[in-house]
């Protein structure tokens, strides 16, 4: 057992790449319809951004599972590289789970959550780091 735990340190020690995830930062602002935002993601992988990926946005409520779903949407590229825009059309305002749906290059999911309001959304925050899954 102690040999296995220390073959898996010395790979990641030697191979950083395969220890590190894609790391995600969303920002999204409202439009003039009420519970619909505009979302930019930005995505980096060691330190580099993430050019070419495919990702989906979807959404749901942890204080009301299963009432609240978004169904996914399709994020296209932006002008920067690592950058993507989706639209988000929310039941209401309030926190929000975001699952990111990663494929090419890279393949991943991460969960994000964020708290909606009419000036936009803001990460929720726990110990002072972004509340993620």
């Amino acid at each position: 057992m102690l040999k296995s735990a220390l073959s898996l340190v010395l790979i990641f020690s030697v191979f950083p790449a395969w220890a590190q995830g894609v790391q995600a930062k969303v920002s999204c602002q409202p439009t003039p319809t009420d519970f619909i935002y505009d979302c930019t993601i930005q995505l980096v992988r060691n330190g580099q951004p993430v050019e070419g990926a495919k990702i989906t946005l979807g959404a749901d409520m942890p204080s009301m599972p299963m009432a609240h779903n978004v169904r996914p949407v399709q994020a296209r590229p932006g002008k920067q590289a690592g950058e993507y825009h989706a639209r988000l059309d929310l039941e209401m305002r309030g926190v929000w789970a975001l699952k990111l749906r990663l494929a090419a290059p890279v393949q991943d999911q991460l969960i994000l959550h964020y708290d909606f309001d009419e000036k936009g959304a803001q990460p929720v925050m726990r110990s002072g780091r972004p509340l993620r899954k």
